[in-house]
């Protein structure tokens, strides 16, 4: 069996455990212009409490340098509900299963179902989010009145470009998600805006099967891909990865941090 077989044979076998997207080191990050993960530590050593939104397998969130003595996190995705309990029970976080709101594009579009946090009014002083769909309103109605902070880190929605360019499809349209947008639903929902800023982030692939298990775990990436609907491609980009091209996609991103306004908070 040659090489490239033997890659395209791991990439379909190997499952993904949590969200952990390294691919056991043969997937690499370079760092984005800021640095979100200091932005939150920041914010989190001036809070009595903080949600985490989206976990994952919390993953990012045990990795922080400091979390409140009240620390939740919510997750929307069945399988990891459970790898994120055992991973963040011992560090002293709840983790609350909950429905996922639909895509803040979609929102914008007007065509999402109303989503609801199963947690009180004025129940944080900080939310954080990263890369999970969010309700304005919903996470205003959770926040204090009195300085509640929301800080997310959103994936732009032509990020996947790359990957379309580098398999040779054509770019399907898509509702339109970026800084502007996110910044308008912030506002409306009685958010003041702290800052906004827009950038990307490197992924770098050790191998043409890392790249693949990647799209496979990640459909949102290319909802056109499949290991064998894209196994010349594939191919062609193995025989330049031998011939000593890197095999690299940019992924664009953005980052807010919105403080709720005394005016919106909810009423009684």
């Amino acid at each position: 069996m040659s090489e490239f077989d033997q890659l395209l044979l791991h990439a379909d076998a190997k499952p993904l455990v949590g969200w952990d997207l390294s691919c056991d080191g043969r997937i690499t990050t370079t760092a984005t212009p800021w640095n979100f993960e200091a932005v939150v530590e920041r914010h989190a050593r001036q809070s009595p409490d903080m949600l985490d939104m989206g976990t994952g397998g919390g993953e990012w969130l045990s990795r922080l340098a400091f979390r409140p003595a009240r620390t939740v996190a919510t997750e929307g995705w069945a399988p990891n509900v459970g790898i994120a309990r055992e991973r963040l029970a011992p560090l002293g976080v709840e983790v609350v299963e909950v429905e996922g709101a639909d895509d803040n594009a979609v929102q914008e579009a007007g065509e999402a179902q109303e989503a609801r946090l199963p947690f009180a009014d004025a129940s944080f002083h900080l939310v954080v989010n990263r890369h999970e769909s969010f309700v304005a309103a919903d996470v205003s109605r959770i926040l204090v009145a009195n300085g509640g902070r929301f800080v997310t880190q959103q994936v732009a929605s032509d990020f996947n470009a790359d990957s379309y360019d580098l398999l040779g499809l054509p770019m399907p349209e898509m509702p339109r998600w970026k800084l502007a947008t996110a910044i308008g639903q912030l506002e409306r929902a009685g958010f003041g805006i702290e800052h906004g800023e827009e950038g990307a982030e490197l992924l770098a692939f050790a191998d043409v099967g890392a790249f693949a298990w990647y799209l496979k775990h990640v459909p949102y990436v290319c909802l056109e891909f499949t290991i064998g609907g894209c196994r010349d491609a594939l191919q062609r980009l193995h025989q330049r990865m031998q011939a000593g091209e890197a095999l690299a996609m940019r992924q664009k991103l953005f980052w807010v941090s919105a403080v709720k306004r005394p005016e919106a908070a909810p009423a009684g």
